[in-house]
This record gives structure tokens, C-alpha cells and sequence, in this order.
């Protein structure tokens, strides 16, 4: 699919601005009812969004978007003030020339490219609260995830967020730390839960080599797999060593277009720092507890910049997510409690069962085990550092 490449004075004019003055109490034509009618037109945005670009799957679209709903949320800094940037306020789709850019955002640029038609086909919804609903519509396709709070009337950006406000997977942790309390006061916990995203993450950039090497050996389900994974010992890289921010993973096998395990330097850092090392252990099959935490999380991260007495309860209108698989965790074939390198101590670690198997897990490309993935990519102004718009 492809849309026409847009300019940046066009798109600025396509974008409204969201109003969410409270009228009264509605029931919105299929019957859900919400606090007001704003709510109502993120119904058909919902399925516009799984017809569109999700499939209805938890497969590489999905994990996009997920990312982008961070990144452009994280960009806010209360040392720098609000010349710095405005949070969630949909900036990377006002401005898509600039923030998808920075060389932190590397990728990004196809989710915005992605989202961008959407202002056009929805004029009453801001290009922040699309982000932010795209997102939570996004991950109700992947198992276990929690139904994310929604709150809508987030006004359009006004200017594009500096460049240095994102995370990198080579930045010390106290550096981590340190820019998510700056972001918006995000504690310790709140850090490692907001990176339960990563149990359905993948990176296609940290590895030129690779296109899509997951987190975890589960990248289609919204488990606590990712919290197992990273306290393995690594054996190996699934394609070239030595990549910035990378270091060696437990499952290194890779095969044609199923490509192995991808650990990040800042996962493993977070899961063995004094600081951090406790949280992370802790939501090892926990999966209420990890969901709950991650959704805390997020309903804070997506109002970065506003005041929520600004804003309408629209969480109604998420969908109701798939339903998690059993166990959360489970040690991948050919590994077990012997290849734990814990760092906390203060908690007993669960029995978990292991999978069956002689041979190390071979991660499937494609959530229905297939080595051609059906995805979309729409045509748009947006373009990854360096100019390349090829993800």
C-alpha cells in the first residue's frame, strides 16, 4: 500500500487539534458507553488501525507502534524545560522530517510513515492521541497484555523535541535512570516495568545484518519471558559481534529468516544493577503482577506534558486484549536453572518448567511460524538517520 508523500505545511493542516471540553455521558453506536462523545471516534479509528496496518496480529506493525508510542512520549525534560519537548503530543507525526531523524529514533520512521494517513482519515483526533491509541490498540493483538488506560484531547505539537531525549541501549544505567526521572519523575520500578514491552520487541537496526531479532524466545505473546532470557548466560550473537549496545545472548541460533535471540546491553545492565536487579528477578512468571505494572507504567507515560484534568477517560474504547498463555516462563530447550546468573538475593527464584527439545530454540520470524511475514508499509515523508527510509 502507499499514500501519496506528504508535505510538511500539509500535514501540520491535516492534524487537528483534539477538543475534550466534557459534554455528557454517551453511548457510542455499538453500543460502549463513555464519559463523552469524543470517545466515540476512536471506535472506528480502532478498526480502521487493525484493518489498515495490525492484521489483527502481534507481528512486527504491532511493535512498532508500540515503540513509537515511547519515543515520542519520552522526549519531555523537566531540567530543560518545554523548549525541549512537549511529551505525548504526537511531534513525531507533525514534525515527521525531524525526530524520526535522530539517529536514537533509527527505524521510526515507518510507524510514523504508517500513522500519518490516519490524520487525514480521522481530522477530529490529534496526531497525539493517535499515537497514543494506536499503541494500545496495537498491543491487544499480543497475549497477555494488559488493556491500557486511554485518555484522549491531547493538543497537536507545536515544535519538534530535541534530539537526546531517548534512551540508547549503550548508555549506563544511572544515564537511563537518570533521563526517565528527568522525563517525568519515572522511578526505578516504573523503569523496569515500562520495559515489559520488550518481551515483543525486536530490533532490526542494532545488527545491520539481522531484520527483526527479538528480545525473547516469545515474541508474539506479551509474557514474562523477557525477564527469564535476559538472566541466562550468553553463549553467543545471532549475527555479528561486537555491535553497539549488544551483548552476547543465551540463543544465538539462527536460521534463514528465523533469526536468533538479540540481548541489549541495557536489559542485561537493568537486570544485574543493585538498583534494578530485584524488580527485574521479580516479575519472572508473574504475569499479573508484570501486566498490572506494565499498564501503571504506561498510563503515566502517555500523558508526558499534560494535565489529565485536560483530558476525557476513553479507555472504553481499547479493545479487550487476547488472553495470556500458561506458563509466562519457561526455560528455553537445552537450558535450565544452571545457566542463571542472578544478582539479587533477597528472593526465592520460581521452579519453572523447561521447554522439551535436545536442540537450542529456534525463535520463529513470523508469529504463525511462517518465513514471510505479511506487513505493511505506507509511503511518507518520514526518513531514518542518514536519510534512509528502508526499514
Amino acid at each position: 500500500m502507499a499514500f501519496k508523500l506528504w508535505s510538511i505545511v500539509s500535514l501540520v493542516a491535516l492534524a487537528a487539534v483534539a477538543s475534550a471540553a466534557p459534554s455528557r455521558r454517551t453511548v457510542c453506536s455499538d453500543g460502549t458507553v463513555v464519559p463523552d462523545s469524543v470517545c466515540c471516534e476512536f471506535i472506528p479509528l480502532a478498526e480502521a488501525l487493525q484493518t489498515q496496518v495490525l492484521m489483527g496480529d502481534c507481528g512486527e506493525d504491532a511493535h512498532e507502534l508500540l515503540r513509537l508510542t515511547f519515543h515520542d512520549a519520552i522526549a519531555i525534560s523537566r531540567s530543560q524545560g518545554r523548549a525541549a519537548g512537549g511529551g505525548a503530543d504526537g511531534s513525531m507525526l507533525i514534525f515527521p522530517t525531524v525526530e524520526p531523524a535522530f539517529f536514537a529514533n533509527l527505524g521510526i520512521a515507518d510507524s510514523v510513515n504508517n500513522l500519518i494517513p490516519f490524520l487525514s482519515q480521522f481530522p477530529k483526533i490529534s496526531a497525539g492521541d493517535l499515537v497514543q491509541f494506536a499503541g494500545a490498540v496495537a498491543i491487544t493483538n499480543c497475549p497477555g497484555a494488559p488493556q491500557l488506560e486511554f485518555l484522549a484531547g491531547r493538543p497537536n505539537a507545536t515544535a519538534p523535541a530535541v534530539d537526546g531525549l531517548i534512551p540508547e541501549p549503550q548508555d549506563s544505567i544511572t544515564d537511563i535512570l537518570n533521563r526517565f526521572d528527568d522525563a517525568g519523575g519515572f522511578t526505578p520500578f516504573e523503569v523496569v516495568s515500562l520495559l515489559a514491552s520488550h518481551t515483543v520487541a525486536r530490533a532490526d537496526h542494532v545488527d545491520p545484518t539481522l531484520d527483526a531479532a527479538p528480545f525473547d524466545s516469545t515474541p508474539f505473546t506479551f509474557d514474562t519471558q523477557i525477564f527469564l532470557d535476559v538472566l541466562l548466560k550468553g553463549t553467543g550473537f545471532p549475527g555479528l559481534g561486537n555491535n553497539t549496545g549488544e551483548v552476547s545472548s543465551p540463543l544465538p541460533l539462527t536460521n534463514g529468516t528465523d533469526v536468533g535471540e538479540l540481548r541489549l546491553q541495557s536489559d542485561f545492565g537493568l537486570a544485574h544493577d543493585e538498583r534494578t536487579a530485584c524488580f527485574w528477578q521479580g516479575f519472572v512468571d508473574k504475569q499479573d503482577f508484570m501486566a498490572s505494572s506494565f499498564k501503571a507504567a504506561m498510563a503515566k507515560l502517555a500523558v508526558l506534558g499534560h494535565n489529565t484534568n485536560d483530558l476525557v477517560d476513553c479507555s472504553a474504547v481499547v479493545p479487550q486484549p487476547k488472553p495470556a498463555v500458561v506458563p509466562s516462563a519457561a526455560f528455553p530447550a537445552t537450558k535450565s536453572a544452571a545457566d542463571l546468573e542472578l544478582s539479587c538475593n533477597s528472593e526465592r527464584f520460581p521452579t519453572l518448567t523447561t521447554d522439551p527439545g535436545t536442540q537450542e530454540t529456534l525463535i520463529p520470524h513470523c508469529s504463525d511460524g511462517s518465513m514471510d511475514c505479511e506487513s505493511v508499509q505506507f509511503d511518507g515523508p518520514a526518513t531514518n538517520f542518514g536519510g534512509d527510509d528502508d526499514s
